[in-house]
């Protein structure tokens, strides 16, 4: 199915002289198409862009605000700044960095050597493991933070030792929504994660599911239970509650618009894109998911039509990245069709994956939301 949503509407190009009723002036050409990028990546920029997303450019731990209700924020809080404190000394002296004192390697620490923060949607898992980034006294070379998907992605672009010897010697990795989706995961990021860990770099990570359970609902745990249990025993559960922040006292997400009304803002928008939503997803079966965070460079607002539901699970494993890199790069999201919580079958939110979708979901309304302000009234 093609993506040229213009064409198919019969939309002309028009100078920014035009304008609809009640609209501003149009912009001076048509919109972009996500399904026209074939973005390459280059192995570098992968290790180069592993920093906080633009959206938590700015987090810090006193800008996090706990809900009073919930004592287990305030509590996070407090751990997570002692553990930044204590990465201030000695940091990792892996093969990946030059050893100042010498050749021998670090004893590996007792106790785990991680963080891992569990808890719901929206409770600001993301702010607080960005402001621990933030707070870790090292040089940004020295700080790797990106999401499990983005790690995975790192080790398929550098091979696992290139892999191993680029992070070895930072003192601090992040790993946002860390989560695995098959059994072929869940040894790689044991056996990296072990390697760092010897190493002496310390770990971090996010997730909606407690380090034990991992891989609960998607594979036979207990043909991988060694892995799962190893890859629980670098880590430090810290548990977060609270309702969704991203809703909290916010209006419901905007109703879907009209193909017409999506289209219109297209053309008023700068750096907008226009797809049409099948079309769409099979564009992103073409596209490696490392690649999705190039796919929405520099763009203004992504403009879909005829929102349906997700055809099946895989394809529903990549509208989930999407969402994520939208979100982080804080670009609105305007679309016709279907609401964004009726994307998903009830039998994949009741499913294994039922995790990453319900996070899909709620990232997707509020970057709906963040475009009312697209649409002429």
């Amino acid at each position: 199915m093609g993506c040229s949503l213009a064409r198919a509407l019969g939309w002309r190009v028009v100078s920014s002289s035009t304008a609809f009723p009640g609209q501003s002036p149009l912009a001076e050409t048509a919109p972009l198409s996500l399904c026209a990028r074939e973005p390459h990546v280059p192995a570098d920029r992968l290790v180069a862009e592993m920093v906080p997303p633009p959206r938590f450019d700015s987090v810090r731990f006193d800008t996090y605000v706990p809900d009073p209700n919930q004592p287990s924020q305030s509590e996070a809080v407090t751990v997570l700044e002692g553990f930044a404190a204590g990465l201030g000394g000695a940091h990792a002296t892996g093969s990946g960095r030059r050893k100042w004192f010498g050749s021998k390697k670090p004893a590996a620490p007792a106790g785990p050597r991680g963080v891992y923060l569990d808890g719901g949607y929206g409770v600001g898992k993301t702010h607080l493991l960005a402001s621990l980034w933030h707070a870790t006294p090292a040089e940004p070379s020295l700080k790797a933070f990106g999401t499990f998907v983005e790690l995975t992605n790192l080790v398929g672009a550098l091979g696992f030792q290139q892999t191993v010897r680029t992070l070895s010697g930072h003192r601090l990795l992040c790993i946002d929504e860390f989560e695995l989706d098959d059994p072929g995961d869940t040894v790689l990021v044991s056996s990296l994660l072990s390697r760092l860990v010897e190493s002496g770099v310390a770990l971090a990570a996010t997730s909606n599911t407690l380090p034990g359970k991992l891989g609960e609902g998607r594979f036979a745990a207990a043909d991988f239970l060694r892995e799962i249990q190893g890859l629980s025993a670098h880590f430090r559960p810290l548990r977060i509650d609270g309702e969704d922040y991203r809703h909290r006292g916010l209006p419901e997400a905007p109703p879907p618009y009209s193909d017409e009304q999506v289209a219109r803002a297209a053309y008023a928008t700068p750096g907008a894109s226009l797809d049409d939503f099948p079309g769409l997803l099979d564009h992103l079966a073409k596209v490696h998911p490392s690649r999705y965070g190039a796919l929405t460079d520099e763009l203004g607002a992504v403009c879909l039509t005829g929102v349906t539901p997700v055809p099946d699970q895989s394809t529903a494993l990549r509208l989930v990245v999407l969402a994520d890199r939208l979100y982080d790069r804080e670009v609105p999201v305007l679309a016709s069709g279907l609401p964004f919580d009726k994307l998903f079958s009830d039998e994949m939110l009741n499913g294994g994956y039922r995790k990453k979708y319900f996070r899909a979901i709620s990232r997707l309304t509020a970057l709906a939301r963040d475009a009312k302000g697209l649409v002429a009234q």
